[in-house]
């Protein structure tokens, strides 16, 4: 029962968090604009808005079921779990932040479901909660996706057209987010070893500076970006990371039968459809949030 209960709070962790997104969007389109050279001023600029301060109530909220699910359950089916939040983000925007979604998008809503429908199915059940880890596999993980990330947020000044620059931020707040998931997960299990004492590690240095950065490099493409493709794209570029980090560092099984195998890809394959077909232009309905 303690897997299952992991992937009830993943699922009460998605709602809260697409929700949470859809606040800050509209609290970050009314304060001065980010700038990563000033963080204090930033953060007090996007905090004195009311939207964005609920936005991140709800969003820290939302953090602490994903924790408890992470003790839980798998990171792999964590992960998977809470990139169902598509589903609740287009449902939210549309009937709520007054987003109206066309056909690609309900297609995007559909093939996460069945995904994560075939991935429930298919997942053995003889995974870990506290699965153990290589350091080497989980330094060069964290440190590889962390460089990543930064240059995504300086992106920019590397060339990139000024019109794609908030959906950089939005899959560099992902990754980045996605390295504290896997940051965590691995507190999680020194934590269960060591004690307390096990807070005192370069995990949780790991898990500060990427948050930090996720913060900033979230903000600023909320406001540069449209509300539903960046939010999009940051929850499908943290699942994919941390799906990966669970699967590369971790261990976390896939299926044992090829068959299974075949079937767990497609399921995977599908999220990521549905993470490419969501994005798609979105138009402001009439309708009063």
């Amino acid at each position: 029962m303690t897997v299952q209960l992991g992937i009830l709070l993943a699922l009460f962790c998605a709602f809260a968090t697409n929700l949470g997104f859809l606040w800050k969007h509209r609290g970050a389109c009314a304060a001065p604009p980010v700038d990563i050279r000033h963080p204090v001023a930033s953060a007090k600029g996007l905090f004195s808005s009311k939207w964005f301060a609920i936005g991140w109530g709800v969003a820290v909220f939302a953090w602490v079921f994903h924790v408890a699910a992470m003790a839980m359950a798998p990171l792999s089916v964590v992960q998977p779990v809470i990139a169902g939040g598509l589903v609740f983000l287009a449902v939210i925007a549309e009937r709520f932040f007054g987003l109206e979604l066309g056909k690609r998008q309900w297609i995007g809503v559909g093939c996460t479901a069945i995904g994560l429908a075939l991935l429930a199915i298919t997942l053995p059940l003889g995974g870990s909660a506290h699965s153990g880890f290589s350091v080497a596999a989980m330094i060069s993980f964290e440190s590889s996706l962390l460089i990543i990330g930064t240059l995504l947020v300086m992106s920019h000044k590397l060339g990139m057209p000024h019109e794609h620059h908030g959906v950089a931020l939005g899959v560099a707040a992902g990754i980045l987010f996605g390295v504290s998931d896997v940051a965590i997960k691995a507190l999680t299990h020194t934590v269960g070893t060591d004690g307390l004492l096990g807070l005192l590690s370069p995990w949780m240095a790991a898990t500060l500076i990427s948050s930090v950065l996720a913060f900033y490099a979230s903000a600023g493409g909320l406001q540069k970006g449209e509300a539903v493709p960046v939010i999009t794209l940051t929850s499908a570029a943290a699942n994919v990371t941390a799906i990966s980090g669970g699967i590369l560092v971790f261990g976390d099984p896939l299926a044992h039968t090829p068959v299974g195998l075949i079937v767990q890809a497609f399921a995977f394959t599908l999220v990521l459809v549905a993470a490419w077909l969501t994005p798609a232009p979105l138009r402001l309905s009439g309708a009063t949030a």
